[in-house]
């Protein structure tokens, strides 16, 4: 019913930048908190960002001043800009979207399939 598309992966030196964009479709009603969580090789998935309808911003800390997230809630679409990047940045980040369904009253999490960062030192 519905579905998380993520888009903008690939390889970049480290210093580069890069925007990550995630697009939400289906039969959706409404589009609460979206996040970008991202899962390192040998490592479990940790969260990067979230952003709530509202706007309100979380960030984790070593990334703080220099990703940013971003959203449109006409077209639920939510953005992760991606600079000064680091080697240890590198990983496969993932798109979640806390999703109202048309003709149902709970609120369930989506993931999108994860596209590939890469840094190079």
């Amino acid at each position: 019913q519905v579905q998380l598309v993520e888009s903008g992966g690939g390889l970049v030196q480290a210093g580069g930048s890069l925007d990550l964009s995630c697009a939400a479709s289906g039969s959706i009603l409404r589009v609460y908190t979206m996040g970008w969580y991202r899962q390192a090789p040998g490592q479990q998935r940790e969260l990067v960002a979230l952003i709530t309808r509202d706007l309100i911003r979380n960030y984790e800390d070593s990334v703080k001043g220099r990703f940013t997230i971003s959203r449109d809630n006409a077209q639920n679409i939510a953005v992760l800009q991606m600079n000064s990047l680091k080697p240890e940045d590198t990983a496969v980040y993932y798109c979640s979207a806390d999703v109202m369904i048309i003709g149902r009253e709970a609120i369930r999490t989506y993931w999108g399939q994860g596209t590939q960062v890469t840094v190079s030192s």
